[in-house]
């Protein structure tokens, strides 16, 4: 039983040679692409030995024999040729391929059968060499074919079957030795061409699926790196994204801003750069949350995005900063009227769901006429123009001019100095006395910077306090005034305070307070004694860090007072939220108040809520006997200004403590 199983297994394996395979698409359409492009030769050689041997036989063997049979085969045989030569680049898929395959193998048993037949038929006409040329034609064809064939074995098969064996019976049959000996030798070489074609066939599969291997690495390769390109591609893009607001966010910017910049000089064209700054966007987040205040970034970005052209970008900074990048800009008035335009947009009314909310931008503009070296010179005085806007014309447009060229280049010279300053030696302190009203005697000093500079003399602490705060030496500035106050102030009587001044970012970190609080416990002056002054600005920049900070120091023992009360926009949105101690009123209530009825009321107003709160009023900036008078009449019990004394030097200060030192002069 098993002999018969093994016997059919021989059998189908035996049949499967003269098949077509079909189980691997890839091999197929390799075998084709290949076969291809021997098809054309194999027929070349058919029909050249054809004519050759038909040439030979003319003379000899019947018209029809050299004549109408090799044409009717060469004619079939030219055009098969033809038709795979125009086919030979056309792509099919792998069933195409297949079909044609298994047609030429059909095709290959009465193709050969029909040359076989008409060289045999050949054979008995003619003389010796006529019958020698019979038999090179049949070896040489086969030999021929079974080189071309070696792509479709199984074809390649059936011509070496049906050629060989009438051949070998033929000339066995002819009883000449010659021939004999030469159809023993073809089958032998046949048999050894047959044993090479089924190596190669072996080494051509394994090649093909290698190589088809290899193609499926390089695509999966290719497929990962056209992933990963994708993924850098899609990781630049949100790099250069604002992921809030959908328009390029600052990296992008500056690159932008450095390739029009190159630009604008190689063209010789003119480059505007904008700046802008929300005005008023700091009391939506703190009224109506962080979420109010994205649809508010969102909405304004909208309305920026309007404006983008050919030669316009937006930008988001960062916060509540935006930029524009204008190339090709026209004329400065045409830079204006674009910057009021874009203003306006900005100022038109928000709807967030809960409410209806207004802001409005400032914006500063910088036009290049080829002067800035650098974009990041370019960037500056946009920045600085904004800075101007802020200042001086808020929810307005200003356009780098002369002036602002001069203030940038000594603000850029000060703080140079600043960062190679020796500030212990440098600085200083002087004293401005706090004045009890009713009873005229000082009762405090503020302690005011002072900064003489060897190089380039005295500069306005107005100057080199924010320009501090930008570069980061703020911090140790503070550290460095609060001790050298502390021992200043170690002098005074017990009923003397001390009034200091912090920045915001004195107020943005645990660390900066705890530092601060470390030189007031190392100092000789009691922390209730110690009056610090902070701004609106330091509260509202980051609330809940703020009022952590002022917390920390009122443990301590130490007041706080909010300074310039008043002139912000959120000053009672954070009164009664911070454990305050003192109320500064702003000096530009107090100038004329004699004469500006608006004035007296706002002062009368802080004096009552300060009375409802239990805090301390001071009044700053006090000048003359009318404003006191005034004053003194509205119940104010604590004044500073020049209509007492102008800041002094710490070795005057003990004069001042003195009881009757100060009277009602200007100083």
């Amino acid at each position: 039983m098993a002999d018969v199983r093994s016997l059919k297994q021989i059998v189908r394996e035996a049949v499967n040679l003269f098949k077509v395979p079909n189980d691997n698409p890839q091999l197929t359409l390799s075998q084709f692409e290949a076969f291809s492009k021997q098809v054309p030769l194999l027929y070349f050689i058919l029909v050249t030995n054809m004519l050759s041997l038909a040439s030979t036989h003319a003379q000899a063997a019947p018209v029809e024999l050299v004549i109408y049979v090799p044409a009717v085969l060469s004619i079939l045989c030219t055009a098969r040729a033809i038709g795979w030569l125009r086919k030979r680049n056309v792509k099919l898929d792998a069933t195409e391929a297949y079909r044609k395959l298994k047609a030429t193998n059909i095709v290959a048993a009465p193709m050969t059968l029909a040359c076989t037949v008409w060289s045999l038929s050949l054979f008995p006409y003619g003389d010796p060499y006529q019958k020698a040329h019979v038999a090179f034609f049949m070896g040489i064809t086969v030999i021929g074919c079974i080189f071309c064939l070696m792509h479709l074995r199984s074809a390649a098969f059936m011509v070496t079957i049906i050629v060989n064996t009438p051949f070998f019976v033929f000339m066995v049959l002819s009883g000449e030795p010659t021939f004999i000996a030469t159809g023993v030798n073809v089958i032998l070489v046949s048999v050894a061409m047959i044993a090479i074609l089924m190596t190669h066939y072996r080494d051509f599969r394994q090649l093909n699926e290698q190589r088809h291997v290899l193609l499926a690495q390089q695509q999966a390769l290719q497929d990962q790196n056209k992933t990963m390109q994708a993924l850098s591609d899609e990781n630049l893009r949100l790099a250069n994204l604002d992921s809030l607001t959908q328009i390029a966010n600052r990296r992008s910017f500056f690159h932008n801003l450095e390739t029009a910049f190159d630009r604008a000089r190689q063209d010789q064209t003119t480059l505007a750069v904008g700046v802008i700054d929300l005005d008023g966007f700091k009391p939506v987040n703190d009224m109506y949350g962080h979420a109010a205040g994205d649809k508010v970034l969102v909405e304004v970005a909208d309305r920026l995005q309007k404006f983008v052209g050919p030669t316009l970008s937006v930008y988001r900074l960062g916060g509540d900063e935006f930029a524009i990048i204008l190339r090709d800009a026209p004329d400065e008035a045409a830079v204006q009227a674009l910057g009021t335009t874009i203003c306006d947009a900005i100022a038109q009314r928000i709807n967030i769901g809960g409410g209806v909310v207004q802001v409005t931008g400032s914006l500063g503009f910088t036009v290049d006429r080829q002067l800035a070296e650098t974009a990041q010179e370019l960037y500056e005085r946009a920045d600085y123009a904004l800075y101007t806007a802020k200042r001086h014309q808020r929810a307005g447009v200003v356009i780098f001019n002369a002036a602002q060229a001069s203030e940038l280049s000594r603000q850029k010279v000060v703080e140079e100095t600043l960062m190679a300053a020796d500030l212990e030696r440098e600085l200083s302190l002087v004293f401005q006395p706090i004045m009890d009203v009713a009873s005229e005697r000082c009762i405090g000093f503020e302690a005011l910077a002072r900064w003489q500079s060897p190089t380039i003399g005295l500069v306005s602490p107005a100057e080199f306090i924010q320009i501090a705060e930008y570069n980061g030496r703020i911090t140790l500035i503070t550290r460095l005034l609060l001790e050298k106050a502390l021992k200043v102030a170690a002098t005074w009587p017990d009923d003397i305070f001390l009034s200091f001044n912090l920045s915001p970012h004195d107020l943005a970190t645990s660390e900066s307070v705890l530092r601060l609080i470390g030189i007031v416990n190392a100092g000789a002056f009691p922390a209730h004694r110690i009056n610090f002054e902070i701004t609106e600005t330091a509260v509202m920049s980051d609330f809940e860090q703020a009022r952590a900070s002022i917390e920390l120091l009122r443990r301590l023992g130490c007041g706080i007072s909010l300074d310039d009360f008043g002139t912000g926009y959120a000053s009672l949105s954070y009164v009664h939220r911070l454990p305050l101690s003192k109320i500064k009123v702003d000096r530009s209530f107090v100038r004329e108040i004699h004469k500006q009825e608006s004035s007296l009321k706002i002062v009368k107003s802080v004096l009552a809520l300060c009375e409802e709160m239990g805090l301390e009023a001071i009044v700053e900036g006090v000048e003359t006997s009318e404003e006191l008078a005034i004053l003194e009449r509205l119940g104010v019990r604590s004044v500073q200004g020049f209509h007492f004394a102008k800041p002094v030097p710490a070795a005057e200060t003990l004069a001042f403590c003195r009881p009757a030192t100060v009277s009602r002069r200007t100083a």
